[in-house]
């Protein structure tokens, strides 16, 4: 049977990624498809989002904004905490601990670790309202999530696992890929376009189809 590999670009902060994330789940088991799991994180200090966005008040009532319009394309409205988030008193995190902390999870379970603990912090930062930026929030929803949280510590702030960040930042700039989240199709080369689950499910048949030829 045909088995498409697909590589899914995403960051934790991100709203849109939240949408996607278990559309893709979904899907992997529907068709057998192999998700390799690369971080690309958008801004990685505060100082990048204050270049971005003017200032980080500014940062996070922008992206609140995104987050309206993800929620209105999501298939759990409710998840998106945008109040919560809009009151905490914490600034608008930057995706770089979280993106150290799934590499990190990687490297314990493979794939499908890395997967857990992304879909873990993105309910710890779009539902929940808490600081992903924040080391000691990263523990804890690392233990929830079922992790050695000390030991995943550790990783996070080994070399290697930064050098694996960078590594995806790499291979994003080598595929052109300039937002999250982004798709690829390593066997066709096609970019899925988000959007509802029955539009991914046409587009992998597509696919496989291609392959098929």
């Amino acid at each position: 049977m045909t088995r498409l590999t697909l590589d899914f670009y995403h960051d934790v902060v991100c709203g849109w990624c939240f949408n996607i994330s278990p559309r893709l789940r979904r899907l992997a088991e529907e068709f057998d498809l192999q998700v390799r799991h690369r971080t690309f994180v958008l801004q990685d200090t505060p100082r990048q989002m204050v270049a971005v966005f003017g200032s980080m008040p500014q940062a996070k009532a922008t992206i609140l904004g995104h987050w309206v319009a993800c929620r209105a394309a999501s298939d759990t409205p409710e998840a998106f905490n945008i109040d919560g988030m809009a009151a905490a008193r914490f600034d608008y995190p930057h995706g770089l601990p979280a993106a150290l902390a799934c590499k990190a999870a990687e490297r314990l379970d493979g794939q499908a670790g890395h997967w857990r603990m992304f879909d873990a912090l993105q309910r710890a930062h779009i539902t929940q309202a808490r600081d992903v930026a924040n080391g000691g929030v990263l523990m804890a929803v690392a233990g929830e999530a079922g992790f050695d949280a000390v030991k995943l510590g550790h990783l996070m702030a080994e070399e290697a696992t930064r050098s694996q960040v960078e590594a995806d930042r790499k291979l994003a700039r080598r595929h052109q890929v300039s937002s999250v989240p982004t798709v690829i199709v390593e066997d066709t080369g096609a970019r899925l376009v988000n959007g509802p689950l029955e539009d991914l499910r046409v587009q992998i048949r597509a696919n496989l189809r291609l392959v098929k030829a």
